[in-house]
């Protein structure tokens, strides 16, 4: 269900919180003021404000913590795509500077480069890797690792090869893992549970008063709806509503003249 929420577009990320916040509004509202236990309810009549802010301060620290977590895992995934094309890059350098030809090595990149872009990308929306793009970097890493390149070239080459390749692998690895993370899942359901039971807290200490119970809870509601959204727009990197884009992988090919 949460991960069902968090795929939506950002419009619809927003209304849905916008309306279960708003509904509940309308619900305490007319459970406390309009509905036949109204007189039951107003026997709780005197909770001080104090007593139930540490449902306020317990949902504001979660919420912290989440986007904290959030905002970290798309500066890792930027980073990931980032060192993935320098590595990338550096394979395609060495092989143009080196004295021997390596023209198979560019092929086998591209190819590499052209299943990332074509099917890899797209996949991770699913959180799997592609099988093409795990054959053609397979193919890339046995080509780098021919042992005729360090008696053309030099040991210095094809070790430096071999890592920027390996390197390169390894960035791909942490891309498909960020990809693949749904951990924070469980911490959104917590969050927008605690969300809604600060709304009833808030409602327990305005018993006599509908017109400012109704107040604090739109103002609540207010921002409570608009941080979370914003959170939750950044919640996957890859295909959420702020998501990173493969030009770094993509220049590849025009170095390569794609």
């Amino acid at each position: 269900m949460i991960r069902a929420w968090l795929e939506l577009p950002p419009i619809g990320i927003f209304l849905t919180l916008a309306a279960l916040y708003s509904g509940v509004i309308l619900s305490l509202y007319l459970i406390i003021f309009r509905s036949p236990l109204r007189r039951p309810i107003q026997t709780l009549n005197g909770i001080v404000a104090p007593f139930f802010g540490s449902v306020a301060v317990l949902f504001a620290l979660l919420t912290g913590f989440l986007a904290n977590d959030v905002s970290d895992r798309s500066r890792q995934a930027y980073r990931a795509v980032h060192a993935e094309a320098a590595e990338l890059h550096n394979v395609y350098a060495l092989s143009v500077a080196s004295v021997a030809d390596m023209a198979a090595i560019r092929e086998a990149l591209k190819a590499y480069v052209e299943a990332v872009i074509a099917h890899e990308w797209p996949t991770m929306a699913e959180g799997h890797e592609s099988s093409q793009a795990s054959a053609a970097y397979d193919d890339l890493l046995k080509r780098v690792s021919d042992p005729s390149i360090a008696r053309s070239s030099g040991t210095a080459v094809s070790a430096a090869l071999l890592n920027a390749a390996v390197h390169a692998g390894n960035a791909r690895t942490e891309r498909l893992a960020i990809a693949s993370d749904h951990t924070n899942d469980l911490k959104w359901l917590v969050v927008v549970v605690l969300g809604l039971i600060t709304e009833v807290s808030i409602a327990l200490v305005h018993l006599e008063r509908p017109r400012a119970m109704t107040t604090a809870l739109v103002v609540f509601a207010s921002a409570a709806v608009i941080t979370l959204s914003l959170v939750a727009f950044q919640e996957y990197p890859f295909y959420g509503a702020f998501r990173l884009s493969p030009a770094p992988i993509i220049e590849t090919i025009r170095l390569l003249g794609g």
